[in-house]
């Protein structure tokens, strides 16, 4: 099949000299355009991240990556604004104390609230890896105090000891994830570079033994070197792709879709130096080898690790950004990826898309900001930022 490149090439140079202007003034700059247009579409007065795609819900993911990106665009007001409504709103007033609960929106009587009090993992972590990089970088105790009790709370109740494997993050509180001796995970749950951050702030705690494990985590888990969205593990059968599909909602058979597409995105932004990042990148090959004739990613792998002919939106091709770029072979398909996630740019809106989807532009926010250097994880999984240069 011809290439995407091939057939757009005029249409794609033009789209990467936009790109690539925008990437030389990240550094330092500190005004962010897109997370501008972001704030503009997707966050109210309150503080409140509204996915408008999906009933005007909120999600406890959708504050804790709010909450990233006000850091990296040193926009504290807004940081605040977001910690606040998510502390009162998911966590009971006191997020030391109660992690928070993921689901918040219109319940059948039409009354605003909790719809699930039940915590999502990956979101805890980012929040606690929110409140500690804003504790060190504008230097305020209070948010990194908090963070840590966070971190407490992740430990206690979100950490599981799988037979034969490890010490693992379960996708929430590890009793609703275990059953008959078999452990739901899943792979995108766990950027390494957040728990590189929690073993220097917490060294007693079970983060060194989580991440040195994600490397075989994600490679044992992954179908044909595809990642999976869910993932079932037992002592005797290893890991086995979970019935559960997040592409379209329902239950569907175990693929990787929307979910799995940040586990590339993970891999990629993990800082160079040691060997961490050269492990998790052999570990999921299987999107590097597709794009290397393919001009988008698919939106769907099937649990067979077969990709489906169905492209997937924008905000996958920015996903790819900082996984092909940490490649050296895939300079022409991050150069295709890179071009398709310019070209999509609507002057009108600032987004991502003709009609610019939420779960696309926190893609874009995280493969787009780290391209263009407005920030990076160092070694020790500390974020870096633009405007501390």
């Amino acid at each position: 099949m011809k290439s995407w490149f091939a057939r757009s090439g005029r249409w794609i140079l033009l789209a990467l000299l936009t790109l690539t202007f925008a990437a030389r003034s990240g550094r330092g700059q500190a005004g962010w355009p897109l997370w501008n247009a972001y704030v503009a579409n997707f966050i109210d007065e309150q503080g409140r991240v509204i996915d408008h795609q999906a009933g005007d819900h909120s999600t406890s993911e959708g504050q804790s990556y709010a909450m990233f990106f006000a850091l990296v665009a040193n926009d504290r007001a807004r940081f605040d604004k977001v910690l606040a409504w998510t502390q009162s709103n998911l966590a009971n007033g006191d997020l030391g104390a109660h992690l928070p609960g993921w689901l918040w929106g219109r319940a059948s009587d039409g009354q605003w609230h909790l719809l699930d009090s039940g915590s999502a993992s990956d979101s805890d972590c980012w929040i606690a890896y929110d409140l500690l990089e804003a504790g060190r970088l504008w230097n305020e105790d209070r948010y990194t105090q908090l963070g840590r009790r966070m971190m407490a709370l992740v430990a206690k109740t979100e950490v599981a000891a799988l037979p034969g494997l490890g010490l693992m993050l379960m996708p929430g509180p590890s009793t609703n994830f275990i059953k008959d001796n078999v452990y739901t995970l899943n792979p995108s749950y766990v950027p390494p570079f957040l728990f590189q951050r929690f073993v220097t702030a917490q060294p007693v705690g079970p983060w060194g033994a989580v991440a040195a494990d994600i490397p075989k985590f994600l490679k044992q888990s992954a179908r044909m070197g595809f990642v999976m969205d869910w993932a079932d593990y037992s002592q005797e059968h290893g890991f086995l792709p979970n019935e559960r599909c997040s592409a379209g909602g329902g239950t569907k058979p175990g693929c990787g879709s929307y979910d799995a597409i940040r586990v590339y995105l993970w891999a990629g932004m993990v800082n160079s130096k040691g060997s961490m990042r050269g492990k998790l990148l052999a570990a999921v090959p299987g999107m590097a080898d597709y794009l290397a004739n393919h001009g988008a990613p698919p939106e769907k792998v099937s649990d067979q690790g077969v990709p489906m002919e169905q492209d997937g939106p924008v905000g996958f091709s920015a996903a790819m950004l900082p996984y092909l770029q940490a490649l050296p072979q895939a300079g022409k398909a991050f150069t295709e990826q890179q071009g398709r996630v310019a070209g999509e740019l609507n002057p009108r809106t600032g987004l991502y898309g003709n009609s610019p989807t939420y779960y696309d532009q926190n893609l874009a926010m995280f493969g787009v900001g780290f391209i263009q250097d407005r920030f990076g994880f160092g070694p020790g999984g500390e974020l870096t930022v633009g405007w501390r240069h």
